[in-house]
């Protein structure tokens, strides 16, 4: 098989710029021509051996980093955004965007920007027409959506945090399988901090709440030990890391007032969880025991939806592990947590496929469900389903449902428990699922809720069919 050209113009340009260099300089260092770097960074180029080996040698650069994740995340997002039919008129090429996201990915991620107002602002003005013009601040993305974005396009991993909680791990390492006292001693002697796990007065119903002036940190005593845990170690991230919370979150240059507020409680939360699932151990831990999400909350104390997020965030550098995909959907099939370290992308608007083995962990609450899958390109995947249940308290308390999903490409299966009596090699094995049907293409789909955006419809009268129009 012929390998594939890379093209990594942009990232070459930002490691020149990041050591303030001119091209004739970084081309000197490279031992290249000032010609053949302008190239390079223009993409008319694409990278070679020698180039990748001299960025290595040179500027101390990971090759790995180099790779097209990104890129590919970003092509898929335009290319759901370009389908939508309030755009109109031509639909660029695959390749088109696919040059628009190497050469201007900025330019993509403000496109990106506009058409989610764009939909908000035509959304809201279906459903709130005198509301809308009341205010200016509808076409505004929400904050949640920024911060869900930032933490998208960074592959959710942070680097520097996840040093940190490693570092504060191995500080704690203790015989101990009782984590929540062991993290309350060291709130408390580190930080003077005294931990309470009992019902708040001001705050009956929270999970937490932390008492500034009197140094105190309540927690719920209804919700899980675990729960208990994640809460000391993310005040432990605001406490110790607070200045570089705020520069990340700062340094992301948000849109909205409220995304850095949301963005540093989702950086306080992974740091929480990295601590309580620290890279390196947890990696090794993951492997030795084939993905088990049984047997890793057992030993590292942890609920699955602890587990199978961590297990999305694997991106280090050097020492990657298996790539996951991970999302968390309510029971009305709208997603509420995503990311994916894989080539599936999931829908930015609307519900999620019909087909997909998500939908059905409702159906068997206290089981791991399995489906192999192919998406529409061709690829194929093993896709893990469980239901979740949180408790809130009494009888009358509400409960929180809603649907964990996990899942790897087929190559990857191998190394999961979940694929050791599964026929990997029968294509009729494999049920076609899409990202959403208004992107996808398949015309035979029985559970087809509307018609793909950028194809016309043909209506027979003398004709009913399940679906009832085909499409062009």
């Amino acid at each position: 098989m012929r390998a594939r050209k890379l093209f990594v113009g942009r990232k070459i340009r930002e490691i020149r710029q990041a050591h303030a260099l001119t091209q004739a300089a970084f081309a000197e260092r490279l031992e290249i021509s000032t010609s053949y770097l302008n190239q390079l960074e223009n993409n008319q180029r694409h990278v070679t051996a020698p180039v990748l080996l001299g960025l290595a040698e040179a500027f101390s650069v990971d090759i790995a980093s180099l790779s097209e994740n990104d890129d590919d995340r970003l092509i898929a997002d335009l290319a759901e955004a370009v389908a939508d039919p309030l755009l109109g008129g031509q639909q660029p090429s695959k390749q088109d965007l696919k040059v628009t996201v190497q050469n201007a990915p900025t330019m993509a991620r403000a496109f990106l920007s506009m058409h989610q107002a764009l939909r908000r602002a035509g959304e809201q003005l279906a459903e709130l027409d005198e509301t809308l013009e009341r205010s200016g601040a509808l076409n505004e993305p929400t904050p949640y959506e920024e911060v869900r974005d930032f933490f998208h396009y960074q592959d959710n991993y942070i680097h520097d945090l996840d040093l940190a909680a490693e570092d504060l791990a191995k500080g704690l390492a203790s015989g101990s399988r009782n984590r929540v006292r062991v993290l309350a001693d060291y709130i408390e002697r580190r930080h003077r901090v005294r931990v309470v796990i009992g019902n708040d007065a001001e705050t009956p119903g929270a999970i937490r709440h932390y008492d500034p002036t009197g140094r105190v940190l309540t927690l719920n005593p209804k919700v899980e030990p675990s729960t208990h845990a994640f809460q000391i170690a993310h005040q432990i991230a605001i406490l110790e890391h607070g200045r570089a919370i705020d520069a990340i979150a700062e340094a992301a240059d948000f849109r909205s007032q409220d995304a850095a507020p949301v963005c540093r409680i989702g950086l306080a939360n992974y740091f929480a969880g990295s601590a309580l699932l620290p890279y390196e151990s947890f990696a090794a831990t993951a492997r030795e025991l084939k993905h088990d999400l049984d047997l890793l909350g057992d030993r590292f104390g942890a609920s699955h939806e602890q587990v199978a997020h961590r297990l999305s965030t694997l991106q280090r550098p050097g020492q990657k592990g298996v790539p996951f995909f991970f999302a968390r959907v309510d029971q009305a099939g709208t997603i509420t947590k995503r990311h994916s370290a894989t080539k599936l992308q999931f829908a930015r608007f609307g519900s999620a496929c019909p087909l997909w083995n998500v939908h059905r962990a409702f159906e068997t609450p206290t089981r791991i469900i399995r489906q192999l899958a192919e998406t529409p390109d061709g690829a194929r995947y093993l896709c893990l389903a469980m239901a979740v249940t949180k408790r809130g308290g009494g009888y009358s308390d509400p409960t929180q449902r809603y649907a964990l999903a996990l899942g790897c490409e087929i190559k990857h299966a191998k190394e999961l428990i979940y694929a050791e009596d599964l026929d990997l090699e029968r294509d009729q094995a494999f049920e076609p699922i899409g990202i959403s049907c208004r992107i996808c293409e398949r015309r035979s789909c029985h559970q087809r809720a509307v018609p793909p955006l950028k194809r016309s419809l043909e209506v027979d009268p003398n004709l009913r069919n399940i679906i009832p129009y085909a499409f062009k």
